[in-house]
């Protein structure tokens, strides 16, 4: 009797399972591969915390960084009032678009059981130094719309670069797939910034 009731117990959980990964969009789909169904979050933390490699921890560790200062770069330029509604929107979407990415990299290196900084000093391409961040700070109008976009094209160029770099020697897969998303929208980000800081 005993026996029997283990057997059923796990066919039961078996059943619930089952459904539980037919609830995205498409009942056909393996699961994990359905990124837009109301499972999606927590198939990606499955998937993320998975095999990865030492690429995969370095991108992560050195990108959370990096979206940081760009992140703080935004906030400096929303704290001004006499910005071009074109440089606050851009802002907007720079602070909107890597702030949940720096909060998803750090979930990751926290399922792998990884730091979530890199230990020592380590030099990042399109980072500011302290003096950058301090002239943008003071800087007002066309001034600081034209410094912020000159630093975060920059900024951008080194992200994307890192991303590169992932994409080649990385082996998780939502990780990987983090770093194309950041290629393709930094690059055309890069490309809107020159032809509106060439308006300026």
């Amino acid at each position: 009797m005993k026996k029997s009731l283990t057997v059923s117990a796990t066919i039961v959980a078996a059943m619930l399972a089952l459904a539980g990964c037919s609830t995205g969009t498409d009942g056909g789909s393996m699961p994990g591969m359905n990124h837009s169904g109301p499972t999606a979050s927590s198939m990606e933390a499955t998937v993320a915390g998975g095999e990865h490699n030492a690429a995969d921890t370095m991108f992560a560790q050195m990108m959370i960084p990096h979206h940081t200062q760009a992140v703080e770069m935004s906030d400096i330029m929303l704290a001004k009032t006499d910005l071009d509604a074109k440089i606050t929107a851009l802002a907007t979407d720079i602070k909107a678009a890597q702030g949940p990415e720096i909060k998803k990299m750090t979930t990751w290196l926290t399922a792998w059981s990884e730091p979530t900084s890199m230990a020592g000093n380590h030099s990042m391409n399109g980072m500011m130094t302290g003096d950058d961040l301090d002239k943008l700070k003071a800087a007002e109008g066309t001034e600081a719309s034209k410094l912020f976009l000159t630093q975060m094209i920059a900024h951008h160029e080194g992200a994307v670069e890192m991303a590169k770099t992932e994409i080649a020697d990385g082996q998780n897969a939502e990780a990987v797939a983090l770093a194309e998303s950041i290629v393709a929208s930094q690059e055309s980000e890069i490309k809107d910034m020159k032809d509106l800081l060439a308006t300026l």
